[in-house]
């Protein structure tokens, strides 16, 4: 299998069922950002970071290769002419959601409460992990906004959403975890 295939040159790009469409399309602004977000977890992976959080976030990437798929197949090629369902694989769902707000409470009964915002920073991971937030918020908003073109499965747009707060709650967990002092932004009223 060649990795180019020269479909794209014309600068269109074929959703899941063949509907081809233009790169700026804003479904494919949706799953590409998602394609962002699934690379930045993988950067946050790499880090030096307990198994257990590697393997929620092997997990979460999963996951979003699944929602990928779900948001590159447009409603009116979700199922084929038989009745059958064209993306025959697990989808995000209530499960998915649930283990992403179980993640977050486990992780927050380890963390001091937060009285202020928390600027970005401290160390690499810890910025990785708002780096990602950033981008799935940015993937939520496509989404949202897709859903309002053309309706999507709404876990999508609850998945997105738990994964941001899961991501701020695991940078609070590793500048614990690695001893770093989170930053509280406190106006200056100068």
């Amino acid at each position: 299998m060649k990795i180019y295939t020269k479909t794209g040159d014309s600068g269109t790009t074929a959703l899941y069922g063949g509907t081809r469409v233009k790169k700026y399309n804003l479904r494919i602004e949706s799953y590409g950002t998602v394609d962002e977000l699934n690379s930045y977890i993988g950067l946050i992976k790499d880090q030096k970071i307990s198994s257990t959080v590697k393997e929620s976030l092997l997990k979460i990437q999963n996951e979003l290769f699944t929602l990928g798929a779900m948001l590159a197949t447009p409603p009116e090629k979700e199922t084929l002419k038989s009745g059958k369902e064209r993306l025959n694989i697990p989808k995000i769902d209530d499960n998915s959601i649930l283990f992403l707000e179980n993640e977050i409470d486990k992780m927050d009964e380890e963390l001091p409460q937060m009285t202020h915002f928390i600027l970005p920073g401290g160390h690499q991971g810890v910025s990785f992990c708002h780096i990602a937030r950033c981008v799935c918020r940015r993937a939520e908003r496509l989404s949202v906004e897709l859903n309002d073109q053309e309706a999507i499965n709404e876990d999508i747009i609850k998945y997105l959403n738990r994964l941001s707060d899961f991501l701020f709650m695991l940078a609070r967990k590793l500048a614990k975890d690695l001893v770093v002092e989170e930053i509280k932004w406190i106006p200056n009223k100068n």
